[in-house]
């Protein structure tokens, strides 16, 4: 049986429970992250299920009343182009959208690296002010 002192300091108290916190966000955040991947995964194949489905219903309904589906070259021509565009403007959006990302996640990991500098300076800085004030022996 192991015996830890309690301690009823603030900062130690404070420590301990911001140390706990993130301790249990590092379990729970992959599982969360993961559980959103199969949502979007789910409702993508429901869109593209459902768009699918719609299109051949459609499809038998005119091959069955005889309505003629052709359509002429340059209407068609315009679909497929509009469609490259939406692609391509989704996929300029989607590289934004990442590289703003990255660019935070480095000024994270630069202020993580720099948070033990800074903290120093604000040490030195208060020893500065209170040694006027402290007893010399």
């Amino acid at each position: 049986m192991s015996t830890q002192t309690q301690t009823t300091d603030a900062f130690s108290t404070y420590k301990q429970n911001v140390q706990k916190y993130f301790e249990n966000i590092s379990k729970i955040t992959p599982q969360y992250f993961q559980s959103i991947t199969y949502l979007q995964e789910e409702c993508f194949k429901a869109c593209e299920k459902t768009i699918n489905s719609s299109v051949s219903l459609q499809q038998e309904f005119a091959k069955k009343t005889g309505i003629s589906t052709e359509i002429p070259a340059s209407a068609k021509t315009a679909i497929v182009d509009a469609n490259k565009q939406f692609v391509q403007a989704s996929t300029l959006g989607n590289q934004f959208v990442k590289t703003t990302i990255d660019a935070t996640v480095q000024n994270m990991k630069t202020f993580n690296d720099n948070v033990n500098a800074y903290v120093e300076l604000n040490k030195n800085i208060i020893q500065n002010w209170i040694t006027p004030f402290t007893q010399k022996n």
